[in-house]
């Protein structure tokens, strides 16, 4: 196992905003982040929030950092995991992003019906439920994966009697 970096920040280079544009872009290398998240991240290193707030506002002018194309490839990648967009969106939340930014990425995404039931066969296979319990089973996996009633009525068929 790994051990945290402990290392402590030099006063002055926690101040400095061209110290914290270069440990953002360095954070930026490896993946990409929010500026919700990029700032926490830098906040929690030590740097000071003002050095913090001019680098991220210069990453953002730049488009370096961009909220945007981050919910977007959130959306792209997360629905290709199998994860619906109610749990998208409650991870996206998570990390500070705009409602309105969540919503055009989540707007953007997939056929969420469709990919219901792409993740409903890819884990149950083709055959689809007969009895109320493989349906109520079934249903709480895709539940659990973050799609919401409508997409799970949709992978399930609409059209079964719960007194069977």
């Amino acid at each position: 196992m790994r051990k945290p970096r402990t290392r402590e920040l030099d006063p002055s280079h926690a101040a400095d905003p061209e110290r914290v544009r270069l440990a953002a872009v360095t954070l930026l290398a490896r993946r990409d982040y929010a500026s919700g998240e990029l700032r926490q991240k830098l906040e929690g290193q030590g740097y000071e929030a003002g050095a913090v707030s001019a680098a991220l506002a210069d990453l953002v002018a730049s488009k370096i950092v961009d909220d945007a194309r981050f919910a977007e490839n959130y959306v792209t990648s997360h629905a290709a995991r199998g994860h619906g967009p109610v749990r998208i969106a409650a991870d996206l939340r998570a990390l500070n992003l705009p409602a309105e930014l969540i919503d055009a990425a989540l707007a953007a995404g997939p056929d969420w019906r469709a990919r219901a039931r792409e993740v409903r066969i890819r884990r149950f296979g083709l055959e689809e439920p007969v009895t109320w319990a493989q349906k109520a089973r079934q249903g709480r996996f895709l539940q659990y994966r973050g799609f919401s009633s409508d997409h799970i009525r949709a992978a399930l068929g609409a059209d079964f009697d719960p007194d069977e």
